[in-house]
């Protein structure tokens, strides 16, 4: 069988290209070895989001309680699943009738480079003109003993029943999201993390503010800790670690993996498609082109060019159809995508850091409080409210913002939509935003 575009995954980049190709006219064929429809929407945000929400429930129970509000309010774990269940089960039809609608072949099995040209799903060969790679993310391998024993995030979104001890190895954004998941709902919880701190992807005087709701809800963290095995005996496990003065033994009855994600591209088979791999990356080049193959082309997660985030993949998927369709011209473009870790309450930034800013040797000034009088904060007795904020001296444009507390995950796509288009802080200053709203207080951020 031959095609114009073989797309590999089924995800959110992989639903954009596919489609904008076919369109085009393109015979168009995708294939996913896991039921379609992809990370975000079966295994990672929206699943992720839909847990949240009852976590949320269960937070602004416990923060009003004294102020109006009281009662017994706790999660069923099994009919939370099932809430979320509701969503995700009918996406995998959903995405197949919707490929088939616009012409598309739809193909299941694990997809194989077999030549520069053409691949195999199954016992199927394929032929193809271009192919998209957009296979998405996998767990990194810790290469311990006992490695067997971890769930990844995708199984953590199945437990039909939450289990009272939970280790999370990793204190990056699913460890940290879900230990407020499960700690409401009612498990010990204890993270595990490498580094010094948590969220290293975020400013660390908000992430200090932050360790304070983490604390509230009995969340054990223990940081400069390398986990060096897990061990199973009658179906309990013993997680063994080294911190900073020796051995840590950690009991549980589930260890999450949550050390982190790389491009899941090591079963297609790369080096007989002639595809180059430099440190577990897919080699591209501006236009998100294999350097070695000029036929494959990669998107989102697997392309790993930008912020391993939705919004990405569908950016990065716009750019290569019309790369595809009308010759290479199109490059991505990454400025002003806000990131949003959904802990209670949550956590965001987009544009640079304090240290990225520096280090380009930018003149600014910073702006950096945290805001547990204001209103916003003050109403919902929240005390974990704050900002930093970060303005070029002479353009008066965002440089870079970065939230923490009720609203941030909202507040923050409004700095995202200053740095993409190079709004300054006198006009965020002079917008009138309504009120009394999270967006209300960005005036008095900058």
């Amino acid at each position: 069988m031959e095609y114009d575009l073989v797309v590999i995954g089924t995800g959110t980049a992989a639903m954009v290209c596919a489609m904008r190709v076919a369109k085009a006219g393109w015979k168009v064929a995708v294939v996913d070895e896991k039921p379609f429809g992809g990370t975000c929407a079966l295994r990672g945000c929206d699943p992720k989001k839909m847990l949240v929400a009852g976590a949320e429930a269960i937070e602004a129970k416990q923060r009003m309680t004294g102020h109006g509000v009281e009662g017994t309010l706790r999660i069923d774990w099994s009919d939370l699943i099932r809430f979320k269940r509701s969503f995700t089960d009918p996406v995998p039809e959903k995405h197949e009738r919707r490929y088939e609608e616009a012409g598309i072949v739809t193909l299941h099995g694990t997809a194989k480079f077999t030549g520069p040209d053409r691949l195999s799903v199954g016992d199927q060969e394929i032929e193809y003109r271009k192919i998209l790679i957009a296979s998405g993310a996998r767990p990194i391998p810790l290469v311990i003993p006992g490695e067997k024993h971890l769930i990844d995030n995708e199984g953590f979104l199945e437990l039909p029943s939450l289990p009272k001890r939970i280790v999370m190895v990793g204190g990056g954004y699913i460890a940290a999201e879900f230990a407020h998941i499960a700690a409401r709902a009612g498990a010990e919880v204890t993270i595990l993390q490498r580094g010094p701190r948590m969220l290293t992807q975020f400013e660390p005087e908000l992430v200090s503010w932050l360790m304070d709701a983490i604390n509230r809800i009995g969340v054990r963290v223990i940081t400069d800790t390398t986990v060096d095995a897990i061990r199973e005996r009658d179906g309990e496990y013993t997680v063994h670690a080294s911190g900073k003065e020796g051995p840590i033994e950690v009991a549980a009855d589930l260890v999450v993996h949550a050390a982190g994600r790389a491009p899941a591209i090591e079963r297609l088979d790369l080096e007989k498609g002639g595809v180059a791999v430099e440190n577990g990356k897919l080699k591209l080049n501006e236009f998100l082109q294999s350097v070695s193959n000029p036929a494959v082309y990669a998107a989102g997660d697997a392309a790993s060019n930008g912020p391993p985030l939705t919004p990405v993949s569908s950016h990065d998927a716009k750019v290569v159809a019309t790369n595809l369709v009308e010759g290479n011209h199109r490059k991505p473009d990454y400025k002003g995508v806000p990131s949003v870790a959904f802990t209670l309450p949550p956590i965001a930034r987009v544009g640079l850091t304090e240290a990225d800013a520096k280090e380009a040797g930018l003149k600014f000034r910073t702006k950096c409080e945290r805001t547990s009088q204001w209103f916003t904060a003050r109403r919902i007795a929240e005390p974990v409210y704050g900002y930093k904020t970060l303005v070029d001296e002479q353009t008066g444009k965002i440089l870079g913002a970065h939230l923490v507390g009720p609203g941030a995950d909202q507040t923050i796509n409004i700095f995202g939509l200053a740095i993409r288009h190079g709004l300054t802080a006198d006009d965020l200053k002079t917008t009138m935003f309504a009120y009394p709203t999270g967006a209300s207080d960005i005036g008095y951020m900058v």
